[in-house]
């Protein structure tokens, strides 16, 4: 006895089409739905018959149409990585952010290095010559932020936790390096230069 063809096994010719075969396949399924081996031999014959075919578009002798299922052994691709996106900054923080240009940068920083100098290095400096430092300071802060957005009340929200902030933490820092700066800066000017540092970044880089 000769043994059935895949194309005999599922009724149609070897120059049948994709649909031709599909369309036989789900038809001797639908009738042999209840003979467990029946349905392993149509689809034996047919992934025999897609088989055949995916060698014959291999070696360029016909088209397959895209999506066909070759069988178990066709490969699949390998699913893509999906790059997790880099860290934002919060949200509160982005509002306020700034993306300053240079001379927006070297401006402020000029001034701020510039009373941080007399700070430090005028002979004469005391009390009221640093809180005039700061007031300049300040208001400084106040002009930078202003000019940006032309909301004086968040100008003003910002530049006094540059002073409160630099001020408070200059001094504790200032406190605990006295030993160390002494020869140098009273802990008043380094609270101050500190001030000057904290409100050069909040006028430059926050709006």
């Amino acid at each position: 006895m000769i043994e059935q063809s895949p194309y005999d096994k599922l009724g149609v010719s070897e120059d049948a089409t994709f649909d031709e075969i599909q369309e036989a396949r789900t038809r001797l399924v639908q009738q042999c739905s209840n003979d467990r081996q029946l349905l392993e031999t149509v689809e034996a014959a047919y992934d025999a018959i897609l088989m055949e075919r995916l060698r014959l578009r291999q070696e360029g002798k016909i088209k397959v149409p895209e999506g066909i299922r070759f069988a178990e052994t066709a490969i699949q691709s390998p699913p893509k990585e999906v790059s997790s996106p880099a860290p934002q900054a919060p949200a509160w923080l982005q509002g306020i952010q700034d993306k300053p240009s240079l001379s927006e940068i070297l401006m402020p920083g000029v001034l701020y290095l510039g009373l941080s100098c007399i700070g430090v290095f005028y002979s004469a400096v005391g009390a009221q010559i640093l809180q005039f430092l700061l007031i300049v300071g300040v208001c400084s802060s106040l002009y930078f932020l202003y000019r940006k957005e032309q909301k004086f009340g968040r100008a003003v929200l910002l530049t006094a936790m540059g002073l409160v902030v630099g001020l408070i933490g200059g001094g504790l820092i200032g406190s605990l390096l006295q030993t160390q700066i002494a020869s140098i800066v009273t802990v008043e000017q380094f609270s101050t230069v500190l001030t000057f540092v904290l409100l050069w970044v909040i006028s430059s880089f926050l709006r």
